[in-house]
Parts: C-alpha cells; structure tokens; sequence
C-alpha cells in the first residue's frame, strides 16, 4: 500500500492525540486536517475519511453528493454511533464503520446520574439558609429501570444498575440475549413503559423508531414514570410528552436530546417545571479524545490488515 493519507474533520487536538499514537506504530501515516461539514475537494492522495457529524444544528446536506465524490477513499470512519446525522449517499461509496460503544460508559453514567438526581431529589434539597426541611428520598434498591434498546450503552447501564440492586427490564429488536445477568425481556414496549420507574431511550433512529414514543406508549407508562432520553430526540413526540407531563402520566422527563437541536427560543421544554434540558453532553468527557483514537486506531489495524472492518454501518438498521 502507497503511504496512507488520513484526512480528519476532528479538532486539532483530537487529531493530535492520533499523531501522537501513529508516531510509534505507523510513523509513515498523515493525519491531516480538513474542515468539518460535507467533505469536498479532498485531495487524491487521501485514502481514509474521519467524519464528524453533518447534519446538526439544523443543517441538512444537499441530498446528492459534492462532485467527485468519494474521490480516493477507500474507507471513512464516523464519530458518531448513529448514522443519522449523515446524508444517505455518504454509505453509498467505501465502506463506512462508526464509533458504536466508544462513549458507551460516559453515557451510561450520565443516565445513572439522571436516576440518582430524580430518586434523591438533587438539587432541590441543597439548603442555602437555617430553613432545614427534610424530604423522604426515594431508594434506588428494588426499584425498576427499562431499557428501549440493549446495545453498548444499555448493557453497560444494566450492569451498573444491577449492581445497585436495580431491577432491570428491556426492549431491543434482535432475538439476542442480553448477557447481564438478571435482566428481564419485555414483551412489548407498553409493557416496557408500565413496568419501568426510571425509563432510558437507547435505541437508534430510523424510519421505523421515529416517534416510536407517541401518546398511546405514553399511556401505557407507570404513574410518575421518570422518562430519559440520551439516544436521540427523534424517538420521542414531544407534543405528546408535554400531555403525558400535564397529566402526570409522566413525572419527569430527563433529556439530553431533542428534535431539532437546540429547540428554538420559547420551545415550552425549556420551562417546563418536570423537564431537564441538557445540550447532548452525555457523550462527550475529558477523555473523548482518547476513547475516539482508541475506536478509530483499532478499526485502522483491521483495515491496513485488509480484514473486516468494526461496526460496519447498516443503514436499516440504523448504526
């Protein structure tokens, strides 16, 4: 193989932390910088693509690609887990792999934290004057979380969870087991929803998922549900939340994602008093870096080996 030109839509200090890696594997390697967005005019001696997301704050790709593409490409990387922020005609040219499970643990831990705040009442309890008074905090122990969707994310989050002494009930679309110990099989979604204290979206965006959480799901949801949303905002008809909140169908809603992103000024989930808004943080860390090298570096032996490429992406089924 002629010497590798990577081309990166990452931050220079992203980039930097692979350079930095490749020095002492494959010194021979460029890793090159190029502007985020849809890639264009990308030189001919560029042979891989690392892809950030494009559709995002409201921007949409032309729906035909820029002229010469893929140009040289023998392969692009996405960032992301999901494929949904990327034009369709993106995955009609080299094989494209994403980042599944790279931010699996940030996220898991983000929903664990959203459990613990709604369950301990945090912060609502803080005090900031001599007026002590003392509210009964909800345990965690026995109580019942749902999982819409068991990949890298939902069985991270069992395992913590199981390990709380939670229980654990879950949705996902293959016939595959779960492998946590003690997690049990819904058997529809409104079962997921009738059973669950806590609830987490976790399941990728597709035509058939899109509000895949509509009214009747809302119904069918244990009185108080706690509903978190870190997948995507997609899944979710805000329209029917906000009823299910009015109503106290739903206690709380926990969510990191939205549709669109952000929500225009006066979007009424910014006020709402049962709502926590937060800017699709979950996945992001002080170490997101490092977690993208290591997902990006391990997918790159396989493809200078010429074996088969990690968490090839399947546009039906959505990652």
């Amino acid at each position: 193989m002629s010497r590798l030109v990577i081309a990166s839509q990452l931050d220079k200090d992203f980039n930097d932390v692979i350079r930095q890696r490749l020095e002492h594997t494959h010194p021979g390697i460029e890793v090159r910088d190029v502007p985020g967005g849809v890639p264009s005019d990308l030189a001919a001696d560029v042979g891989v693509l690392l892809a950030r997301p494009i559709n995002v704050r409201g921007y949409e790709a032309p729906q035909t690609p820029p002229p010469g593409w893929p140009y040289g490409l023998k392969w692009v990387q996405v960032v992301s887990s999901g494929i949904d922020f990327y034009p369709k005609w993106l995955f009609d040219g080299p094989p494209v792999s994403t980042s599944r499970g790279s931010a699996a643990e940030n996220i898991a831990e983000f929903a664990l934290a959203a459990i613990f705040a709604a369950a301990k009442h945090l912060p609502d309890i803080w005090v900031h004057d001599a007026q002590w008074n003392f509210t009964a905090l909800t345990p965690l122990k026995d109580s019942t979380l749902g999982l819409l969707g068991f990949g890298a994310i939902g069985h991270s989050l069992a395992t913590k969870a199981r390990a709380l002494g939670i229980k654990v009930v879950a949705l996902r679309q293959s016939q595959a087991p779960f492998e946590v110990e003690g997690v049990e099989a819904a058997r529809d979604i409104h079962e997921l929803f009738s059973r669950s204290d806590h609830l987490v979206l976790a399941a990728p965006l597709t035509d058939a998922t899109r509000h895949i959480v509509n009214g009747a799901v809302l119904a069918s949801a244990k009185p108080g549900l706690h509903l978190i949303n870190i997948a995507r905002g997609g899944l979710l008809d805000h329209g029917a939340l906000l009823e299910a909140l009015d109503s106290g169908r739903i206690g709380l809603a926990s969510l990191d994602v939205t549709e669109p992103e952000p929500l225009p000024d006066g979007h009424p989930l910014y006020r709402h008093p049962k709502v926590r808004l937060s800017p699709h943080t979950s996945a992001i860390s002080s170490n997101s870096r490092y977690e993208i090298a290591d997902s990006f570096l391990a997918n790159l032996e396989h493809f200078l080996a010429g074996s088969t490429l990690e968490n090839l992406a399947n546009v039906q089924r959505g990652y």
